[in-house]
Parts: structure tokens; sequence; C-alpha cells
């Protein structure tokens, strides 16, 4: 085990060609509390110290295409089976119902958000 500094918080980023659309679809149908509004890039508190930062891609960056299928926005929760319900009165559209993966012992549902990111709302199922 390493010594190694403290880490007090962890953001992840995620960049969009539209920020008003995802910010809609963070804050409306995920419900997320913006923490930091940055202009440009907004940060939600997605739980204890755990964040989401939603990034416009300015001019001069590449738009947001190819490999979104790399980055996998992880929710963990108990209540998989509710946060499917209460997203799909929401209006969103799932990849893949929950289901139970054997191999991870995990039960999990996909949905994407407006830019095609993946987004995995699961809870672990450790035998013990």
């Amino acid at each position: 085990m390493s010594n190694h500094p403290p880490l007090e918080q962890q953001i992840t980023f995620l960049y969009t060609n539209n920020l008003t659309t995802s910010a809609q679809f963070y804050e409306e149908k995920l419900g997320l509390e913006l923490w930091l509004d940055q202009g440009t890039c907004r940060i939600y508190s997605v739980t204890g110290s755990g964040y989401l930062g939603i990034c416009q891609t300015s001019e001069s960056s590449a738009p947001v295409t190819g490999k979104l299928d790399d980055v996998i926005f992880t929710l963990v929760t108990q209540q998989v089976d509710e946060w499917f319900e209460y997203l799909k009165a929401r209006g969103v559209k799932f990849e893949k119902p929950p289901t139970y993966n054997q191999r991870y012992n995990i039960y999990h549902c996909f949905l994407r958000d407006p830019n095609g990111y993946l987004i995995e709302i699961q809870r672990f199922d450790i035998k013990s």
C-alpha cells in the first residue's frame, strides 16, 4: 500500500458540442446538482466528492466524435430498477434494460446522454 498524498475529489470530464442540451439532460433527466458553473464547463455533484464536468468544445478543438464507447460514466446504486423507472418516466431511452451480468456479478442497465456517451447504472452483487 502506497502512502501517497491525499485526494479530496474526483471529476470526470465529458465534452459536448451543445452545452445547453447536455446541461438539460444531466440537470433535468438525471437530476444532478450544479456544483460549479465555469461558463463553458458545468461541474455537477454526483455523490460525496465525486463530480462530473460537462464542457463545451471550442471552435479550435475537435468536435465530439469517434470512440464514445471508450468512456463509460457509471453511477453505482442499490436501486437500479428504481433509476430505470425514474428515467424511463422522463423519456430517457435505454440501450439495455436492467439485467444481471454473471461474469462481473453486477446488475446494471445502459443509456446514452445527448452526446452519445454511455452511462451505466449498476449495483455490485458481491457474495460473501
